[in-house]
């Protein structure tokens, strides 16, 4: 099935204050719009791009979330990350101009396609964007940190509670609901990203579920009590993952 492309209008975006237009001028927003190729559409695990691939473009997210993760030369996977519409694929081939991990689409979505060269272009001309990029490469940065911090020394339980809440704290900047949302992911992704079994992540959803905190129905969740899920993982000394944050 092939899907026909649509143009990306940064202007009237919904994600604009949460991606690249973030603070600028609208006649900066339109230059940048102009650089932006054609919105590109993926089907449900179809690659955006293959870990060694030479770094083209930076992908924003339109619509849809997706998967990043490193294989290694037996195969074996391990999950880097998710990302949400808004967010910003592709910074970790910034240094070497290749991509160091692969992403895949957890669902049919869309990604808007900027291109590296014209991008670092635009950012000599109109300082806010530069001043934006940094912004969105300390916020990559900052998550680096919470995964640390969510795999050391963390019990089953709290991993998972942290995760949820992570979610939580996204959704919620997007605009929708901080407490009922989809888990995209599959279980065996969620159980690679925070180094457990599926049948621990699975144990670990059926005992919130059964303690009232969450309530699980397949692929959805509904977070019945934020501040007890929130209680899970306090004792944390360091919050960032709990706290309710922008993004940017």
């Amino acid at each position: 099935m092939e899907f026909a492309p649509a143009r990306a209008s940064c202007p009237d975006c919904r994600l604009a204050d949460l991606c690249l237009p973030y603070g600028l001028h609208a006649n900066e927003v339109k230059q940048l719009a102009r650089i932006v190729k054609n919105k590109r559409l993926l089907k449900t695990d179809e690659y955006l791009y293959v870990q060694g691939d030479e770094c083209q473009s930076l992908y924003a997210v339109k619509s849809g979330s997706f998967r990043s993760f490193i294989a290694n030369s037996d195969g074996a996977e391990q999950t880097i990350g998710f990302y949400l519409p808004g967010e910003l694929m592709g910074l970790d081939s910034l240094q070497y101009g290749r991509f160091t991990c692969s992403t895949v689409a957890l669902e049919t979505g869309a990604v808007c396609d900027v291109p590296l060269s014209r991008l670092n272009e635009l950012c000599t001309e109109i300082p806010g964007l530069q001043i934006q990029m940094m912004r969105i490469l300390g916020k990559e940065i900052v998550a680096d940190h919470d995964k640390i911090v969510l795999l050391g020394h963390r019990t089953a339980k709290e991993r998972t509670a942290t995760f949820l809440l992570m979610l939580s704290r996204r959704y919620g900047a997007l605009g929708f609901s901080n407490t009922a949302f989809n888990l995209s992911m599959r279980r065996q992704d969620i159980a690679n990203f925070l180094g457990l079994t599926i049948e621990t992540v699975s144990r670990q959803l059926a005992e919130l579920n059964k303690q009232g905190i969450i309530t699980v129905k397949q692929r959805g969740v509904q977070i019945n009590d934020l501040d007890l899920l929130r209680a899970i993982v306090e004792h944390c000394p360091t919050q960032p993952l709990c706290a309710e944050q922008p993004l940017s």
